[in-house]
């Protein structure tokens, strides 16, 4: 499976979270809602979640295997970097900050 396009959605300036992603997957299937996170002195993603009756978290959605995580969350993580370095280059691209 190839990530063929990533969309950063919001910018967050206070608290851990930073960005809301969208991932497409072979130009067939789109995830919405990734949270790029800062904490612990590092950068992780969280995939999307719904509460359950009981007030824990399940994930919508998640990688199988462990390689194919760490490809995701290097690229989101990535993808998040270069739009904050390109809004602050040319100005043209300013991510929305909320």
């Amino acid at each position: 499976m190839q990530i063929t396009d990533i969309k950063i959605r919001k910018f967050f300036e206070d608290g851990p979270m930073k960005a809301v992603a969208s991932v497409t997957l072979d130009d067939c299937l789109a995830i919405h809602d990734i949270k790029v996170i800062y904490a612990r002195e590092r950068f992780f993603i969280v995939m999307p979640s719904r509460k359950n009756p009981d007030g824990s978290y399940r994930d919508i959605v998640h990688p199988i295997n462990s390689g194919f995580r760490t490809e995701l969350e290097r690229a989101v993580i990535d993808a998040y970097h270069a739009q904050l370095i390109a809004a602050e280059c040319d100005g043209d691209g300013d991510p929305v900050i909320i």
